[in-house]
């Protein structure tokens, strides 16, 4: 059975194999994915990458792990500027920074994405969802006429859920209907009409 890596030693060994798999994964694709291609690119003998992965579909739900994790650590530190602007604009920021990083190495993060939610055994999105929920708590603070959107909390959930979902399916397809801009700006306007179009149900400005 793998065993989990408690050493740093171990951690870096379990880093790089997931490193070289998404590697592999972005310029070979799924047929191309083998534990021993991994480990090669990873410099190390295969036996070494079965010590903490039993199979390769262990090392997709490690690569989309990896994933979600990145992503959150992009959103976090965005919060604090986020919450300043309009929500149109927080909504169409936030996706184009995560575009952002999935560009970084010549797209190789958007190639995995096209991939692993397909390939992974595990759906690690809850980290990413609770970041989200953290915006959207924080910016109401922010802009407290929002706390009179009816159904807040289920309007987020939607909002948070069907985002997440609609932007993994973009990214996923390989040939999709429209540019990641234009569904940035659908998505941005879709919860702007949403909110604001609530308080002026009710008589109140969004500011």
């Amino acid at each position: 059975m793998p065993r989990k890596p408690q050493q740093q030693r171990a951690k870096a060994t379990v880093a790089s194999i997931v490193e070289a798999a998404m590697i592999v994964l972005a310029t070979q694709g799924p047929k191309g994915v083998t534990t021993r291609r991994i480990a090669d690119v990873a410099g190390i003998g295969v036996g070494s990458l079965y010590e903490y992965f039993e199979n390769r579909e262990q090392v997709y739900d490690a690569i989309f792990e990896r994933l979600v994790q990145d992503a959150v650590k992009t959103i976090q530190p965005l919060i604090p500027e986020l919450v300043r602007l309009s929500i149109r604009e927080a909504v169409r920021t936030l996706l184009l920074k995560l575009r952002e990083l999935l560009m970084e190495n010549d797209g190789r993060y958007l190639m995995c994405v096209r991939y692993a939610p397909h390939l992974a055994q595990r759906n690690p999105l809850d980290p990413l969802r609770k970041v989200l929920t953290e915006l959207l708590m924080q910016y109401v603070m922010r802009h407290p006429q929002y706390m009179q959107v009816p159904n807040l909390a289920t309007m987020g959930y939607i909002h948070i859920h069907g985002g997440t979902f609609t932007v993994i399916r973009h990214l996923a397809d390989p040939t999709p209907p429209m540019t990641f801009e234009e569904l940035a700006d659908g998505l941005a306007d879709m919860v702007a009409y949403c909110a604001d179009g609530a308080l002026r149900d009710r008589g109140v400005a969004a500011r």
